[in-house]
């Protein structure tokens, strides 16, 4: 880190204690932000990242809720609404035991900077709680939502802060919590939320955006190397939403992915992954990894060592924060990857970050290579402004536009600031100049 930063960093470490994540997240971006503060000095005057830095509201409440068996359970609501100066906060919730005051503010920074570079008019928010929807029956998910939302309704609104899902919340939890806002505030205001059904006011496309943006993003990445996905063996991390559908978007590039995995385990499927089958299991049985194994002969299930272990071509880390780290980077480095995209936020950790790029490796940050489920959630937002509904096939086509857009932006920046290449650098410096100029012209505020 350049020594003009590191008295605003320590200042977020005194602040903000215990929170490791965050201050991961704060670190690797501001290791990239030397070049453009000695070019911008008003930055510096007008003290723009100590303000960037500090969120504009942080929300914490206690959410209670009634189990099957009619105990009370208590559980901790989060909303951290990081930086409106480019439009509403925008950004998901999290339902995970994990889930803490740390780790809502390292998702909503990222956010910032990742909706900045979409070049689309949303700021950035995240939210959730600490409760865990897996092996809860539908009424207990439902009576969960319905007070959690009951607190937090009074801080959204489709100018103010619209949420979305992230882990352990998709099309179910966003149904009760839209059901119970509507109930609340006695209008259908399709805007508060997104990822919604598509016959109640979601998008086309929505549903498949994060993982098929992530390998949007590779396949500009490869091109710069003549390259494409055709032909290029595959490993997915995880076998939630963006893995899934990273998983389709890549097969249907041409790729094999041999390897996905869940907390049990990585499946190895040298076939090439059964898209259908995995669908069965995790989205209408909501299985687990071992269900996959027991339907496809020919696939295996390996409780020890990591899925990174794979011999691929092309590595897609989609599960969660800080599962590929330096020994994993040196593994996929020793079978000859090509390139990184991160499908889930900041998954790898900055040794492995740092190897890779030594290393000649493709690397694709997630606050470029994962904005595609807040880009195609913005569609939805004009959408819903509008009372209309497009095709799967235009908004498709408006998200490969999209994120062809973020990888040639990051692209010129890293060109523009000495890094050739640098995705990180150049997703760094593009999301927070946008964010700087828009602080800048919007006051002391």
């Amino acid at each position: 880190m350049d020594a003009s930063l590191e008295p605003v960093f320590e200042q977020v470490l005194r602040r903000n204690p215990g929170e490791a994540e965050f201050h991961q997240a704060v670190r690797e971006v501001f290791d990239s932000l030397a070049p453009v503060l000695r070019r911008n000095p008003q930055y510096g005057d007008a003290a723009v990242l100590e303000r960037i830095c500090e969120p504009e509201r942080q929300i914490i409440f206690r959410v209670p809720w009634v189990d099957d068996s009619g105990r009370v359970q208590i559980n901790r609501g989060f909303r951290v609404e990081y930086n409106s100066a480019l439009g509403p906060y925008k950004g998901g919730l999290r339902f995970h035991p994990s889930v803490y005051l740390g780790i809502v503010k390292f998702l909503g920074f990222e956010q910032v900077f990742k909706n900045a570079l979409t070049g689309m008019p949303i700021g950035g928010g995240k939210g959730g709680a600490d409760f865990d929807p897996r092996g809860r029956s539908d009424g207990e998910v439902m009576r969960f939502c319905q007070s959690f939302m009951t607190e937090l309704y009074r801080h959204l609104g489709e100018h103010t802060d619209v949420p979305a899902g992230d882990i352990g919340v998709g099309g179910r939890e966003i149904g009760y919590l839209f059901g119970q806002y509507k109930r609340i505030t006695n209008r259908y205001e399709s805007g508060v939320l997104t990822g919604k059904g598509v016959g109640w006011g979601g998008s086309l496309v929505r549903t498949e955006a994060t993982g098929y943006g992530t390998v949007l993003f590779a396949q500009e990445m490869l091109r710069t190397r003549g390259r494409s996905f055709d032909g290029l063996r595959v490993a997915v991390s995880g076998a939630g939403n963006v893995a899934i559908y990273a998983i389709e978007k890549a097969q249907q590039l041409g790729a094999r992915v041999v390897a996905f995995s869940d907390s049990s385990g990585y499946v190895v499927d040298e076939a090439g992954v059964d898209l259908e089958l995995l669908k069965a299991v995790k989205e209408v049985q909501r299985g687990r990894a071992a269900d996959y194994v027991a339907q496809r002969p020919g696939a295996h299930l390996a409780t020890a060592g990591r899925i990174w272990d794979v011999p691929v071509e092309v590595a897609l880390p989609c599960a969660t924060q800080n599962e590929l780290d330096g020994a994993d980077a040196k593994a996929l480095l020793s079978h000859g990857v090509l390139a990184v995209a991160e499908g889930a936020n900041m998954p790898t950790t900055p040794d492995g970050v740092s190897l890779l790029q030594e290393g000649g490796v493709l690397f694709a940050p997630g606050k470029a290579a994962n904005a595609g489920g807040v880009a195609t959630s913005a569609l939805e937002m004009q959408q819903n402004a509008s009372r209309d509904s497009w095709t799967f096939e235009g908004t498709e086509e408006r998200l490969t536009e999209i994120m062809a857009g973020i990888h040639d932006r990051c692209a010129s920046t890293a060109d523009e600031h000495d890094g050739p290449g640098d995705y990180v650098l150049g997703a760094n410096i593009a999301g927070f100049r946008r964010v700087a100029d828009a602080v800048l012209a919007l006051g002391l505020v």
